[in-house]
Protein backbone atom coordinates (compact mmCIF):
# COMPACT_ATOMS: atom_id res chain seq x y z
CA UNK A 1 0.00 0.00 0.00
CA UNK A 2 1.24 3.36 -0.86
CA UNK A 3 1.72 6.19 1.90
CA UNK A 4 -0.05 9.42 2.13
CA UNK A 5 0.08 11.78 -0.41
CA UNK A 6 2.55 14.09 2.19
CA UNK A 7 5.08 11.45 0.85
CA UNK A 8 4.70 11.71 -3.15
CA UNK A 9 7.56 13.69 -4.44
CA UNK A 10 6.17 17.65 -5.94
CA UNK A 11 6.41 17.89 -9.62
CA UNK A 12 8.58 20.63 -9.49
CA UNK A 13 11.62 18.92 -7.35
CA UNK A 14 10.72 15.42 -9.58
CA UNK A 15 11.18 17.55 -12.86
CA UNK A 16 14.06 19.30 -11.69
CA UNK A 17 15.38 15.56 -10.84
CA UNK A 18 14.77 14.70 -14.26
CA UNK A 19 16.17 17.33 -16.39
CA UNK A 20 19.35 17.38 -14.09
CA UNK A 21 19.72 13.51 -15.73
CA UNK A 22 19.21 14.84 -19.59
CA UNK A 23 22.26 15.99 -21.68
CA UNK A 24 21.48 17.26 -24.76
CA UNK A 25 22.05 14.53 -27.47
CA UNK A 26 25.23 14.92 -29.77
CA UNK A 27 24.57 16.41 -33.15
CA UNK A 28 24.13 14.90 -36.17
CA UNK A 29 24.01 16.20 -39.77
CA UNK A 30 21.32 15.15 -42.21
CA UNK A 31 20.16 16.11 -45.82
CA UNK A 32 17.14 18.36 -45.52
CA UNK A 33 14.81 15.95 -46.91
CA UNK A 34 15.39 14.33 -43.35
CA UNK A 35 15.25 17.29 -41.53
CA UNK A 36 11.45 18.16 -41.15
CA UNK A 37 9.99 18.07 -38.03
CA UNK A 38 13.51 17.55 -36.57
CA UNK A 39 15.23 20.05 -33.93
CA UNK A 40 18.03 22.04 -35.10
CA UNK A 41 21.54 21.95 -33.16
CA UNK A 42 22.88 25.44 -34.24
CA UNK A 43 21.50 28.50 -35.55
CA UNK A 44 22.07 28.57 -39.84
CA UNK A 45 23.09 31.95 -41.10
CA UNK A 46 23.23 33.38 -44.70
CA UNK A 47 26.87 33.90 -45.28
CA UNK A 48 26.07 35.87 -48.68
CA UNK A 49 23.55 37.98 -50.73
CA UNK A 50 20.40 35.70 -51.81
CA UNK A 51 20.45 36.14 -54.82
CA UNK A 52 24.01 36.89 -55.40
CA UNK A 53 23.04 39.50 -58.13
CA UNK A 54 20.27 41.26 -60.39
CA UNK A 55 17.87 37.85 -61.55
CA UNK A 56 14.97 37.53 -63.45
CA UNK A 57 11.51 36.63 -62.14
CA UNK A 58 10.50 35.97 -65.66
CA UNK A 59 11.11 34.79 -68.94
CA UNK A 60 11.74 37.71 -71.00
CA UNK A 61 14.12 40.12 -72.82
CA UNK A 62 16.93 41.64 -70.94
CA UNK A 63 16.97 45.86 -71.26
CA UNK A 64 17.96 48.86 -69.60
CA UNK A 65 14.71 50.45 -68.69
CA UNK A 66 15.74 54.33 -69.39
CA UNK A 67 16.18 53.26 -72.97
CA UNK A 68 12.85 52.54 -73.64
CA UNK A 69 11.25 55.24 -71.93
CA UNK A 70 7.41 56.35 -73.31
CA UNK A 71 7.53 53.36 -75.92
CA UNK A 72 4.53 51.80 -77.13
CA UNK A 73 3.37 50.93 -80.47
CA UNK A 74 2.17 54.02 -81.59
CA UNK A 75 5.87 54.78 -81.00
CA UNK A 76 8.42 52.17 -80.86
CA UNK A 77 11.56 52.57 -79.72
CA UNK A 78 14.45 51.16 -81.74
CA UNK A 79 17.08 49.44 -80.15
CA UNK A 80 20.42 49.70 -80.78
CA UNK A 81 21.41 46.02 -80.60
CA UNK A 82 19.22 43.25 -79.92
CA UNK A 83 17.79 42.79 -76.30
CA UNK A 84 19.04 39.10 -74.71
CA UNK A 85 16.80 36.56 -73.72
CA UNK A 86 16.88 35.42 -69.77
CA UNK A 87 15.23 32.65 -68.40
CA UNK A 88 13.38 33.16 -64.88
CA UNK A 89 16.19 32.55 -62.13
CA UNK A 90 19.21 33.63 -64.43
CA UNK A 91 21.47 36.51 -63.83
CA UNK A 92 21.16 39.81 -66.18
CA UNK A 93 23.88 41.12 -68.01
CA UNK A 94 25.59 44.38 -67.75
CA UNK A 95 24.01 47.57 -68.13
CA UNK A 96 20.12 45.45 -68.42
CA UNK A 97 17.64 46.56 -65.16
CA UNK A 98 14.75 45.16 -66.36
CA UNK A 99 12.72 41.90 -68.14
CA UNK A 100 10.36 43.16 -71.07
CA UNK A 101 8.04 40.64 -72.15
CA UNK A 102 8.70 39.02 -75.77
CA UNK A 103 5.34 40.97 -77.12
CA UNK A 104 7.15 44.07 -76.01
CA UNK A 105 9.06 44.04 -78.72
CA UNK A 106 8.53 44.06 -82.62
CA UNK A 107 12.05 43.04 -84.45
CA UNK A 108 14.66 45.08 -83.06
CA UNK A 109 12.18 47.99 -81.73
CA UNK A 110 10.40 47.87 -78.23
CA UNK A 111 6.90 48.33 -78.35
CA UNK A 112 6.33 48.69 -74.73
CA UNK A 113 7.90 50.36 -71.70
CA UNK A 114 9.25 48.30 -68.67
CA UNK A 115 10.15 50.51 -65.03
CA UNK A 116 13.80 49.96 -63.67
CA UNK A 117 13.47 46.40 -61.55
CA UNK A 118 10.84 45.25 -63.20
CA UNK A 119 10.81 41.39 -63.65
CA UNK A 120 13.47 41.20 -61.33
CA UNK A 121 14.71 40.69 -58.33
CA UNK A 122 17.66 42.29 -56.70
CA UNK A 123 20.72 41.39 -55.03
CA UNK A 124 20.38 40.28 -51.53
CA UNK A 125 15.92 40.97 -51.83
CA UNK A 126 15.55 37.63 -50.72
CA UNK A 127 18.08 37.04 -48.28
CA UNK A 128 21.30 39.44 -47.11
CA UNK A 129 24.87 38.33 -45.01
CA UNK A 130 23.66 37.71 -41.20
CA UNK A 131 20.04 37.08 -41.81
CA UNK A 132 19.12 33.93 -39.56
CA UNK A 133 17.42 31.32 -41.44
CA UNK A 134 17.09 28.73 -38.74
CA UNK A 135 17.68 29.22 -34.32
CA UNK A 136 19.26 26.65 -32.02
CA UNK A 137 16.55 24.65 -30.87
CA UNK A 138 14.00 25.65 -33.80
CA UNK A 139 11.79 22.83 -34.83
CA UNK A 140 12.33 22.41 -38.32
CA UNK A 141 9.31 22.98 -40.56
CA UNK A 142 9.00 23.07 -43.86
CA UNK A 143 9.39 26.97 -44.43
CA UNK A 144 12.51 26.61 -43.07
CA UNK A 145 13.58 24.01 -45.76
CA UNK A 146 12.26 26.31 -48.44
CA UNK A 147 14.71 29.45 -47.10
CA UNK A 148 17.68 26.91 -46.58
CA UNK A 149 17.25 25.49 -49.61
CA UNK A 150 17.22 28.97 -51.68
CA UNK A 151 20.28 30.06 -49.19
CA UNK A 152 22.30 27.10 -51.10
CA UNK A 153 22.19 24.69 -48.00
CA UNK A 154 21.62 21.11 -48.64
CA UNK A 155 22.23 19.44 -45.03
CA UNK A 156 21.52 20.55 -41.61
CA UNK A 157 22.75 19.62 -38.06
CA UNK A 158 19.76 18.55 -35.54
CA UNK A 159 19.57 16.55 -32.26
CA UNK A 160 17.26 13.55 -33.12
CA UNK A 161 16.62 11.47 -29.38
CA UNK A 162 16.34 8.31 -29.69
CA UNK A 163 13.45 6.95 -26.97
CA UNK A 164 12.74 3.37 -26.27
CA UNK A 165 9.31 2.72 -25.01
CA UNK A 166 9.09 -0.20 -22.91
CA UNK A 167 6.09 -1.58 -22.81
CA UNK A 168 4.79 -3.90 -19.44
CA UNK A 169 2.19 -6.48 -19.79
CA UNK A 170 -0.66 -4.87 -19.86
CA UNK A 171 -3.13 -4.76 -22.25
CA UNK A 172 -3.40 -0.89 -21.83
CA UNK A 173 -0.45 -0.06 -22.23
CA UNK A 174 -0.07 -2.03 -25.32
CA UNK A 175 -3.04 0.28 -26.68
CA UNK A 176 -1.09 3.65 -25.54
CA UNK A 177 2.60 2.76 -26.82
CA UNK A 178 1.28 4.03 -30.44
CA UNK A 179 0.01 7.30 -29.20
CA UNK A 180 3.37 7.41 -26.93
CA UNK A 181 5.69 6.86 -29.85
CA UNK A 182 3.53 9.62 -32.21
CA UNK A 183 3.95 12.36 -29.48
CA UNK A 184 7.57 11.71 -29.32
CA UNK A 185 8.25 11.90 -33.21
CA UNK A 186 6.30 15.30 -32.87
CA UNK A 187 8.77 16.09 -30.60
CA UNK A 188 11.45 15.52 -33.00
CA UNK A 189 12.78 12.57 -31.48
CA UNK A 190 12.50 8.88 -33.08
CA UNK A 191 10.89 5.80 -30.77
CA UNK A 192 11.08 2.06 -30.78
CA UNK A 193 8.75 0.14 -28.77
CA UNK A 194 10.19 -3.30 -27.32
CA UNK A 195 6.91 -5.06 -25.64
CA UNK A 196 7.81 -7.16 -22.65
CA UNK A 197 6.03 -9.94 -20.24
CA UNK A 198 5.31 -8.66 -16.26
CA UNK A 199 8.61 -9.79 -15.30
CA UNK A 200 11.72 -7.59 -13.66
CA UNK A 201 14.40 -9.52 -15.17
CA UNK A 202 13.26 -9.22 -18.78
CA UNK A 203 11.86 -5.63 -17.85
CA UNK A 204 15.18 -4.66 -16.20
CA UNK A 205 17.13 -5.71 -19.91
CA UNK A 206 14.58 -3.87 -22.02
CA UNK A 207 15.73 -0.75 -19.97
CA UNK A 208 19.20 -1.36 -19.86
CA UNK A 209 19.77 -1.95 -23.17
CA UNK A 210 22.10 0.20 -25.90
CA UNK A 211 20.69 2.40 -28.29
CA UNK A 212 18.54 4.75 -26.62
CA UNK A 213 19.14 8.09 -25.12
CA UNK A 214 16.27 7.55 -22.76
CA UNK A 215 13.75 5.53 -21.65
CA UNK A 216 9.85 5.37 -21.15
CA UNK A 217 8.74 2.60 -19.36
CA UNK A 218 4.93 2.44 -20.01
CA UNK A 219 2.47 0.37 -17.73
CA UNK A 220 3.43 -1.76 -13.95
CA UNK A 221 3.93 1.72 -12.42
CA UNK A 222 1.87 0.88 -9.17
CA UNK A 223 2.09 -0.45 -5.85
CA UNK A 224 0.24 -3.56 -6.17
CA UNK A 225 1.56 -7.41 -6.18
CA UNK A 226 1.40 -7.89 -10.08
CA UNK A 227 3.10 -4.28 -10.56
CA UNK A 228 6.53 -4.72 -11.50
CA UNK A 229 8.09 -1.56 -13.69
CA UNK A 230 9.86 0.32 -10.25
CA UNK A 231 11.49 -2.98 -9.46
CA UNK A 232 12.95 -3.62 -13.03
CA UNK A 233 14.22 0.07 -13.05
CA UNK A 234 15.86 -0.33 -9.55
CA UNK A 235 17.84 -3.62 -11.01
CA UNK A 236 18.34 -1.88 -14.01
CA UNK A 237 20.28 1.47 -12.48
CA UNK A 238 18.31 3.63 -10.33
CA UNK A 239 15.13 4.64 -8.97
CA UNK A 240 15.20 8.12 -7.82
CA UNK A 241 11.30 8.59 -7.39
CA UNK A 242 8.51 6.77 -7.10
CA UNK A 243 5.07 8.34 -6.92
CA UNK A 244 4.70 12.08 -7.37
CA UNK A 245 2.19 14.80 -6.12
CA UNK A 246 0.45 14.85 -9.52
CA UNK A 247 -3.23 14.13 -10.52
CA UNK A 248 -3.52 11.65 -12.93
CA UNK A 249 -0.46 10.34 -12.50
CA UNK A 250 0.38 9.64 -8.84
CA UNK A 251 2.45 6.42 -9.38
CA UNK A 252 5.07 7.69 -11.65
CA UNK A 253 8.39 7.15 -11.38
CA UNK A 254 12.13 8.37 -12.37
CA UNK A 255 15.40 7.03 -12.87
CA UNK A 256 18.43 6.72 -14.40
CA UNK A 257 20.42 3.41 -15.80
CA UNK A 258 23.72 3.49 -17.58
CA UNK A 259 23.85 7.85 -16.89
CA UNK A 260 20.19 7.91 -18.96
CA UNK A 261 17.28 8.75 -17.61
CA UNK A 262 14.21 6.85 -17.21
CA UNK A 263 10.25 7.81 -16.78
CA UNK A 264 8.15 5.40 -15.10
CA UNK A 265 4.54 6.18 -17.01
CA UNK A 266 0.88 4.27 -15.72
CA UNK A 267 -0.62 2.26 -18.00
CA UNK A 268 -4.36 4.44 -17.67
CA UNK A 269 -4.45 6.36 -20.61
CA UNK A 270 -5.36 9.61 -18.75
CA UNK A 271 -2.47 9.34 -16.38
CA UNK A 272 0.28 8.15 -19.38
CA UNK A 273 -0.53 11.23 -21.50
CA UNK A 274 -0.80 13.78 -17.69
CA UNK A 275 2.72 12.32 -17.13
CA UNK A 276 4.42 13.16 -20.73
CA UNK A 277 2.81 16.54 -20.48
CA UNK A 278 4.64 16.95 -17.20
CA UNK A 279 7.67 15.32 -17.36
CA UNK A 280 8.19 13.58 -21.11
CA UNK A 281 7.83 16.35 -22.89
CA UNK A 282 10.06 18.49 -21.12
CA UNK A 283 12.40 15.58 -20.63
CA UNK A 284 12.47 15.19 -24.61
CA UNK A 285 13.50 19.52 -25.21
CA UNK A 286 16.16 19.01 -22.78
CA UNK A 287 17.79 16.00 -24.54
CA UNK A 288 17.23 17.81 -27.87
CA UNK A 289 18.29 21.18 -26.89
CA UNK A 290 14.41 22.60 -27.98
CA UNK A 291 12.86 25.43 -27.30
CA UNK A 292 9.47 24.87 -26.13
CA UNK A 293 6.64 26.41 -27.30
CA UNK A 294 4.71 29.57 -25.58
CA UNK A 295 1.48 27.68 -24.46
CA UNK A 296 -1.50 29.34 -25.77
CA UNK A 297 -3.47 30.73 -23.85
CA UNK A 298 -7.56 31.48 -23.18
CA UNK A 299 -10.66 32.02 -21.35
CA UNK A 300 -11.99 28.98 -19.17
CA UNK A 301 -15.58 28.01 -20.31
CA UNK A 302 -16.32 26.43 -17.22
CA UNK A 303 -14.89 26.26 -13.54
CA UNK A 304 -11.89 23.66 -12.87
CA UNK A 305 -11.40 22.65 -9.04
CA UNK A 306 -8.37 20.75 -8.08
CA UNK A 307 -7.13 19.82 -4.69
CA UNK A 308 -4.50 21.98 -2.52
CA UNK A 309 -1.14 19.93 -2.64
CA UNK A 310 -1.69 18.14 -5.63
CA UNK A 311 -0.51 19.37 -9.30
CA UNK A 312 -3.71 18.52 -11.65
CA UNK A 313 -3.22 17.83 -15.45
CA UNK A 314 -7.34 19.28 -16.79
CA UNK A 315 -7.72 17.68 -20.27
CA UNK A 316 -9.46 20.52 -22.44
CA UNK A 317 -10.47 21.27 -25.84
CA UNK A 318 -10.23 24.99 -27.46
CA UNK A 319 -13.83 26.33 -29.04
CA UNK A 320 -12.95 29.34 -30.32
CA UNK A 321 -11.51 31.55 -27.81
CA UNK A 322 -12.84 29.85 -24.68
CA UNK A 323 -11.64 26.73 -23.35
CA UNK A 324 -13.64 23.61 -21.91
CA UNK A 325 -12.64 21.52 -19.30
CA UNK A 326 -12.96 18.21 -19.96
CA UNK A 327 -11.91 16.59 -16.93
CA UNK A 328 -8.30 15.00 -15.23
CA UNK A 329 -8.52 11.96 -13.48
CA UNK A 330 -10.23 8.84 -14.76
CA UNK A 331 -11.16 10.76 -17.61
CA UNK A 332 -13.19 8.14 -20.72
CA UNK A 333 -11.59 7.65 -23.37
CA UNK A 334 -14.67 9.13 -25.17
CA UNK A 335 -14.09 12.10 -23.50
CA UNK A 336 -9.86 12.21 -23.94
CA UNK A 337 -9.83 11.67 -27.07
CA UNK A 338 -12.18 15.17 -27.92
CA UNK A 339 -8.84 17.29 -26.11
CA UNK A 340 -6.45 18.88 -27.81
CA UNK A 341 -4.54 20.20 -25.17
CA UNK A 342 -3.97 20.73 -20.95
CA UNK A 343 -4.07 22.86 -18.26
CA UNK A 344 -1.62 21.93 -15.11
CA UNK A 345 -3.34 23.62 -11.86
CA UNK A 346 -0.63 24.33 -9.67
CA UNK A 347 -0.58 22.87 -6.25
CA UNK A 348 -1.02 26.03 -3.95
CA UNK A 349 -4.71 26.58 -6.44
CA UNK A 350 -8.12 25.07 -5.52
CA UNK A 351 -9.19 25.92 -9.05
CA UNK A 352 -9.76 28.09 -11.53
CA UNK A 353 -13.43 30.43 -11.71
CA UNK A 354 -15.03 30.61 -15.26
CA UNK A 355 -13.70 33.21 -17.31
CA UNK A 356 -10.13 32.49 -15.55
CA UNK A 357 -7.54 33.30 -18.29
CA UNK A 358 -5.31 29.26 -18.55
CA UNK A 359 -1.71 28.62 -20.41
CA UNK A 360 -3.13 25.26 -22.40
CA UNK A 361 -0.26 23.21 -23.68
CA UNK A 362 -1.25 21.28 -26.99
CA UNK A 363 -1.72 17.76 -26.73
Amino acid sequence: MRASSAALTPLAEALAILRSLAAPVAPRTVPLNDASGRIAATAVAVAAPVPPKLIALRDGLAVESAAIGGASPYAPVMLPRAPVWVEAGESLPAGADAVLPVEGLEGRSAVAEVGAGEGTRAAGEDFLPGDVLLAAGERILPRHLLALAAAGFREVAIRSTRIRVVVTGASDADALSPTLVALVERAGGTAETVAVPDDPERIARAIAADGADAILILGGSGFGRSDRSADALARAGRLLVHGLALRPGETAGIGETGGRPVLLLPGRPDAALAVFLALGRPLLAALSGSVEPAPRTGALKRKITSTVGLSEIVFVRRHGPEIEPLGGAELPLRRLIEADGAVLVPPEREGYPPGSEVEVVPL
